[in-house]
């Protein structure tokens, strides 16, 4: 079961599964309600929660934290 994205925390680092596509991001800042500022741990690029989410959820969406 996804963590909801309002029990996410800024400075922890979370999976976001969505689509096919498998990311680790780390929580920087919150924006506003459910947004979020977030750094793609491969890439090192920055994102909105709501940019990575913009085409809608699907069947194989999952956030999960990541405790290493």
């Amino acid at each position: 079961m996804p963590i909801a994205l309002d029990n996410l925390r800024v400075g922890r680092k979370y999976q976001l599964v969505n689509m096919g596509e498998v990311r680790q991001v780390e929580i920087i800042a919150r924006l506003r309600g459910a947004n979020f500022k977030v750094k793609d741990l491969d890439t090192l690029e920055f994102y909105t929660i709501e940019e990575l989410l913009q085409w809608g959820i699907g069947k194989d969406y999952d956030i999960d934290e990541i405790y290493r």
